[in-house]
């Protein structure tokens, strides 16, 4: 939860760092396996396709001090991302998220609806010796999303991930680095840096365990906060080119979103 100095508009909530958060982690959200937010370094191997469906329910409530009351936001997403195969080494990736928002302030509640800003990323595992490899993502941001209904960002953002993974028998570990240029209408700051770790677990056979920590900048000029989060869940893979995902994410410091649900499916073929 975050505090803030005094009222705003409702209008003004839909370009707030909240929903800005969910804009400047597309880049790894979407394409990282459901639900962990931090990416490996797998590829699908040439001509090979993945399709991926991730749907995510987040809530997060601003108190007001001078005031005292609340703002609630709520954020239904459903996200529809394609990965082709162009070499062993190399994927590129297409998804489109679609966003149902609702803000309560008040006694005043405000909701939208529509396709947010789309992306298109490159993956290419440079690296790769005794279980440990790395891979650049650069990608970029498609202002697909109305921005005066706080859907998108107005203009292109570019990012450039490095990735490092390492496999040891039923343990993987992942990390995340990344530099993204936060171009937007919303007078939010445009350098911002993540980092993040992941590790998945094989408790049984097609059953893992996950969890995944990370922060990044705050796209707030106003905050010297980084958001900060952490999240556990488990994948589960009934057929070879299957995966179920489900997951939870809590915010650790008060400009992250409080509670997200993510859970989705994952096929290879």
């Amino acid at each position: 939860m975050k505090a803030l100095s005094g009222k705003s508009p409702v209008k003004k909530l839909f370009l707030s760092p909240f929903l800005t958060l969910f804009f400047i982690t597309i880049s790894n959200s979407c394409f990282a396996a459901i639900p962990l937010i931090t990416d490996d370094t797998g590829t699908q191997g040439k001509g090979g396709f993945q399709i991926e469906v991730l749907g995510e329910y987040s809530s997060d409530k601003e108190h007001v001090a001078e005031n005292e009351w609340w703002l609630e936001s709520k954020k239904n997403e459903v996200t529809a991302a394609i990965t082709y195969g162009v070499i062993n080494t190399v994927d590129i990736v297409f998804a489109l998220p679609y966003q149902f928002v609702k803000n309560n302030e008040g006694n005043d509640t405000q909701s939208e609806k529509g396709f947010a800003d789309s992306a298109i990323e490159v993956k290419w595992r440079f690296f790769e010796k005794d279980g440990f490899s790395l891979a650049a993502k650069p990608g970029i941001t498609l202002p697909t999303g109305n921005e005066n209904k706080g859907l998108g960002a107005g203009r292109s953002t570019y990012y450039l991930y490095v990735i490092g993974s390492k496999e040891s028998g039923p343990w993987a570990f992942h990390s995340n680095i990344a530099y993204i240029r936060n171009e937007n209408k919303n007078h939010e700051r445009k350098d911002i840096w993540f980092a993040s770790l992941a590790s998945t677990f094989e408790f049984i056979k097609d059953l893992k365990l996950v969890g995944d920590i990370g922060i990044e900048s705050n796209p707030d000029r106003l905050s010297t906060t980084a958001p900060a989060y952490i999240l556990g869940g488990f994948i589960y893979s009934p057929l070879e080119n299957l995966d179920i995902g489900l997951g939870v994410k809590g915010g650790l410091t008060k400009p992250e979103t409080d509670l997200t649900i993510r859970g989705g499916i994952t096929w290879k073929f």
